[in-house]
């Protein structure tokens, strides 16, 4: 049968997943001006593919428009169709962004970024997934012949970034069974989440066409090892110089950069229930997992939620250039956009709060109190799905971060996808988690 080589148009939407419409690829110029139509409820699809309670109902019309900077053309072998999306974003018919368009979400909190300290941010995605098939094997963590077992899946997912216009950066084989992680190279404002979005997209292209079943759930089993997202951040100033480092400055950042952190900090609490979205989220958010517990800094300090990163003097890179800091309260359940989002704007209240830079701590905080922990400003982050979407929605500053009705309706998604889960055992949940993500 003869086959017409087509498009498909996405979105990242609330629940972390990329839905979109195809259409044939030689219409591709007309449909970055007219774009596909799309539906106000199809935001309240879970992840597991029921509909939260949805104040728009059965009504409205949008329409989706790609960005053609994010279009991924990636050429399949002889006999198999190419691999062809661009991603884009959610507006009214007469043009406007759309309130709950995760991408215009995401360029709003830049857009103040810019506006509040006329920085860009620069950054990049790492993420760790499974296969499934591999998740039975040990004594592979970190090994050279771990790698070199899948050597052709790796060389394949590296290929096709670079293919797709994402630098890649490193691919291992990392410390859990079947567990790798891929990395990307540092990019500019919107494309840092883009190209996040992009690289778990090609990792599932490569991994169907070798007949892999791969997993980025933020955990599979309560007993094992978790997979996280981690987001490395830096500034640039309007000529385009690193403005992250101070050498002089506390643990060595600049006072953008200290009051940034200090803000992401400040509302770790309240913006997690959007950064680690699932309610298998608060399994791997706990002490010992080298995951994030506290609203703590850390410097070189892998169980801390915000960890200053190592820079080396022996690099051809200079040392500002190198400096980043790492957020680490993060995983594959979460829209990358829609997470940068949020930490994006706890840094800015932070610069516009004036937010001293925390000490960085070097000990176990499990072992201290509650009361010891708040009289150095610590909290324990929430501990399930439901306290963090409450801290969420109390909070009235995060709150209002974002476009009018935008809470209530991240809520009632969050809300939906609990109700699914009702009654299920936690094996049965995170086998759920397992196949959704």
């Amino acid at each position: 049968m003869k086959r017409e080589e087509m498009m498909v148009a996405c979105c990242g939407d609330l629940s972390g997943k990329v839905r979109g419409k195809a259409f044939p690829l030689a219409q591709m110029e007309k449909r970055l001006k007219r774009g596909i139509g799309w539906t106000p409820t199809n935001v309240q699809i879970t992840c597991f593919d029921a509909i939260a309670e949805s104040p728009f109902g059965s009504l409205g019309d949008l329409v989706l428009i790609p960005d053609p900077a994010t279009r991924v053309s990636v050429e399949s072998e002889e006999g198999a169709p190419n691999e062809n999306f661009v991603l884009g974003n959610i507006r009214y018919t007469d043009g406007r962004p759309w309130e709950f368009c995760t991408r215009s979400i995401l360029e709003a909190a830049l857009e103040r970024l810019q506006k509040v300290a006329g920085v860009t941010l620069y950054g990049a995605f790492e993420h760790e997934f499974q296969i499934k098939h591999l998740v039975s094997e040990v004594g592979k963590a970190f090994t050279l012949g771990g790698f070199q077992e899948e050597r052709h899946f790796c060389e394949a997912i590296v290929a096709a970034m670079r293919e797709a216009g994402v630098t890649p950066d490193t691919i291992l084989k990392e410390f859990g069974a079947g567990q790798f992680e891929v990395t990307m190279g540092p990019q500019k404002g919107v494309t840092i989440a883009d190209h996040s979005l992009i690289t778990r997209e090609l990792v599932g292209l490569v991994a169907r066409e070798l007949g892999y079943d791969p997993t980025f759930t933020p955990i599979r089993d309560p007993a094992g090892v978790g997979n996280g997202v981690h987001v490395h951040m830096s500034m640039l100033d309007s000529e385009g110089n690193p403005v992250t480092h101070d050498p002089n400055g506390k643990h060595e950042l600049s006072d953008i950069a200290g009051k940034f952190v200090a803000g992401i900090l400040k509302y770790l609490d309240s913006i997690v229930a959007i950064t680690a979205p699932s309610v298998v989220s608060y399994l791997r958010l706990t002490p010992h997992r080298w995951s994030a517990a506290f609203n703590n800094l850390g410097f070189r300090d892998r169980e801390a939620s915000v960890r200053i990163c190592p820079v080396s003097d022996i690099s051809d890179i200079d040392r500002a250039s190198q400096f980043n800091f790492e957020f680490r309260a993060a995983d594959g359940a979460a829209n990358p956009h829609l997470a940068l989002a949020a930490i994006v704007h706890a840094g800015v209240q932070g610069i516009e709060e004036g937010l001293e830079v925390p000490e960085a701590t070097q000990e176990d905080l499990s072992l201290l109190s509650t009361e010891a922990l708040a009289a150095r400003g610590y909290v324990r982050l929430p501990q399930t799905l439901e306290a963090a979407l409450q801290r969420f929605k109390e909070n009235s500053t995060v709150c209002g971060w974002f476009p009018e009705g935008f809470a209530d309706v991240y809520v009632k998604h969050k809300e939906g996808e609990i109700a699914f889960l009702a009654d299920k055992s936690q094996v049965d949940i995170c086998a759920a988690y397992e196949s959704a993500y």
